[in-house]
């Protein structure tokens, strides 16, 4: 043998058995690492956790059924036609009928009616009278869109003002028709807020502007987003930032709000009348 041919030695049954020993314990540290990754993998997400919204409630008496509402369609006021006005009155709707005390009809009802008796708008007080009585509501909900921005961050102006039937105290009824001298303002106009002609004045008005970037209308958008929103969802409660149409959501809800606000003042000022008093 030259002294170029290597030597090799083979292995010892020692050596033999401890390379084994450990391929084997590689080899289930591999598979159990590949089996916690699968479990992982496999397993659902963690359960949301449900939590209730906040509701709003009408001031009203309820005793004899809840108050028939009826939204007119709002006025595009915001000096740009990319604003929905049939969109962002749905949506007041739909924040009216989540009121407990408070029926809303179908914003295509009132529409239907309004066709029907060839109305485009309410000019004149006969028009409105009309459609009262063809929708037997307790109030008329009217407004105006004073503002809207579809751009990041969101921006909405909204106006409402809220027309009850003559000597309304909450009590509904389907026959009386609502005063059709109160429904020929808009919301934006100086007559909405006069200052001793009371019978000519609604019920309550609220006019909102609400600011994407404004801090308290970020807070008031995380509070009505509980129980309302997958909170295991990436955005959150910021979703309701980054689309317009869940922020004129919002914003509908938050003007409804605020109205019913000024409602429970009024009706805490109601007189009640003697006949009423007694048992």
């Amino acid at each position: 043998m030259t002294s170029e041919q290597t030597m090799l030695s083979p292995l010892s049954p020692a050596c033999c058995g401890r390379l084994a020993a450990r391929c084997a314990a590689f080899a289930r540290a591999t598979v159990a690492l590949v089996a916690a990754m699968l479990v992982a993998a496999c397993a659902p997400n963690h359960e949301q956790v449900l939590q209730p919204p906040q509701t709003l409630i009408a001031p009203y008496d309820a005793s004899g059924g809840d108050a028939l509402w009826a939204v007119v369609p709002l006025r595009n006021e915001s000096g740009t036609t990319v604003a929905d006005p049939y969109m962002v009155s749905d949506k007041v709707v739909g924040a009216a009928s989540q009121v407990r005390g408070v029926r809303c009809l179908p914003l295509n009802r009132t529409i239907a009616a309004m066709r029907a008796l060839d109305l485009q708008e309410l000019t004149r007080p006969e028009e409105a009278e009309a459609l009262a009585k063809a929708l037997g509501v307790d109030a008329l909900l009217v407004g105006s869109i004073t503002a809207y921005d579809p751009y990041n961050p969101p921006k909405l102006g909204i106006a409402l003002a809220l027309y009850t039937r003559p000597g309304f105290k909450g009590r509904p009824t389907s026959s009386s028709a609502v005063d059709p001298r109160k429904l020929t303002y808009q919301p934006t106009d100086y007559s909405y807020f006069p200052r001793s002609a009371y019978a000519n004045a609604p019920a309550s008005v609220v006019s909102e502007y609400l600011d994407g970037k404004n801090h308290q209308v970020m807070m008031d958008i995380k509070a009505y987003a509980a129980g309302r929103h997958d909170d295991r969802t990436a955005l959150g409660w910021r979703r309701f930032l980054a689309s317009m149409d869940l922020f004129c959501e919002f914003g509908a809800w938050h003007g409804v709000n605020r109205l019913l606000q000024h409602e429970w003042i009024r009706m805490a000022r109601v007189p009640v009348a003697d006949s009423e008093q007694q048992p």
